[in-house]
């Protein structure tokens, strides 16, 4: 891959590389490999497709900093949710789906890959080291999922009127049990509606903060802003005027009644309600729902079904206990909603450059 459009040359040392970081991480080619570089370039490369990973409010709450034949992934803190999110689960849990993007793309390329996860407790912000590894010609089920890395859309819209594949669901059930996670997927009318019912719940009572929604409306963006974070307006179905008035309405008014019946509408006419747990409920299991909610994500991408969170019952300290007593399974992190969909137009993203941890 040669220095050009969309690559930036920079300088490492007093000497001049190419960094193999695209500015629109969206844009990256699978034969843009640099197959014969140094494997710190190769990483740089591959994290192109690390950063492609979906995250609350598209707040990107990833750093990475390659050494060598690996990477260490790091929490970035400074892009946490404190009002939505006060723990940092939901932060740890989108670092964890970048780290399968990573597990996915080293796999393709013909590395074994190797993950050590937690492994210097002195720095809670240090989630893993990756290493590329040996070349490998061992198959592996998750680099068939490859394509899917920039195929893979949250899609926030009513889903087409389309039948899913039958016994589709127990695959996505693998692909979470796969990563030592539990996904309880509903189809029924009668659990889908007890979901539905603690959903519309959550958005009343988030809706109803002033705090929460200042959080969501400095995250949300016009459409045609600059920013490579946050959720642009085109993603909620706003056109450029009034995504221009987006954020200021989310600011200053309780619509908690209103998101609670649209999104209780989506809920229940979405073909496939699921709800990923784990058996335990700290960083770790954190950062294993997060690479098990990618790895469904991917797998659903690669059945033709797009896929959003409704995690608001989650959100809530009040409502979690009861999504568990639905699932009757472990400790429930995302609520995801699948269907058949068109595809949309992808949310901004920042460039590795920006993402890389300074040493």
């Amino acid at each position: 891959m040669k220095s050009g459009a969309g690559v930036r040359n920079v300088k490492r040392r007093g000497m001049s590389r190419i960094s193999y970081v695209l500015d629109d991480p969206w844009d990256v080619q699978e034969a843009g490999f640099p197959s014969d570089a140094m494997p710190e370039d190769q990483i740089r490369f591959l994290l192109n497709y690390a950063v492609l990973a979906p995250s609350a409010h598209n707040t990107q709450p990833w750093l990475f900093r390659p050494s060598g034949d690996e990477v260490a992934l790091l929490a970035d803190r400074t892009r946490a949710l404190p009002v939505s999110d006060p723990e940092d689960r939901e932060l740890i849990m989108s670092c964890g789906a970048a780290l399968f993007n990573l597990r996915v793309a080293i796999r393709h390329f013909g590395y074994s890959g190797e993950v050590r996860a937690f492994s210097d407790l002195r720095d809670p912000d240090l989630l893993a080291f990756v290493r590329m590894g040996r070349r490998t010609a061992e198959a592996d089920p998750i680099s068939d999922l490859f394509p899917c890395l920039s195929r893979r859309r949250t899609y926030r819209f009513p889903f087409e009127d389309r039948p899913v594949e039958t016994g589709f669901s127990e695959a996505l059930s693998r692909a979470a049990s796969d990563e030592g996670c539990t996904l309880t997927v509903f189809e029924d009318p009668a659990s889908k509606n007890a979901l539905a019912d603690l959903i519309a719940e959550g958005d009343k009572i988030q809706g109803a903060d002033r705090s929460f929604r200042r959080e969501l409306a400095s995250w949300i963006h016009p459409n045609r802003s600059h920013s490579r974070d946050g959720i642009p307006g085109y993603g909620m179905g706003l056109g450029d005027l009034k995504s221009l008035t987006g954020p200021f309405v989310v600011r200053t008014f309780d619509k908690g009644r209103g998101r609670a019946a649209r999104d209780r509408e989506l809920a229940e006419g979405s073909p496939l309600l699921a709800v990923l747990s784990t058996a335990a409920d700290n960083p770790a299991s954190w950062l294993k729902a997060g690479q098990a909610m990618e790895r469904v994500l991917l797998a659903a991408c690669a059945g033709g079904l797009y896929a959003s969170f409704l995690n608001q019952p989650i959100e809530c300290p009040a409502l979690r206990p009861r999504v568990e007593e639905i699932t009757g399974k472990g400790v429930p992190q995302i609520i995801l909603r699948l269907g058949p969909g068109r595809m949309v137009r992808c949310s901004p993203r920042r460039s590795v450059m920006d993402v890389l941890a300074r040493t």
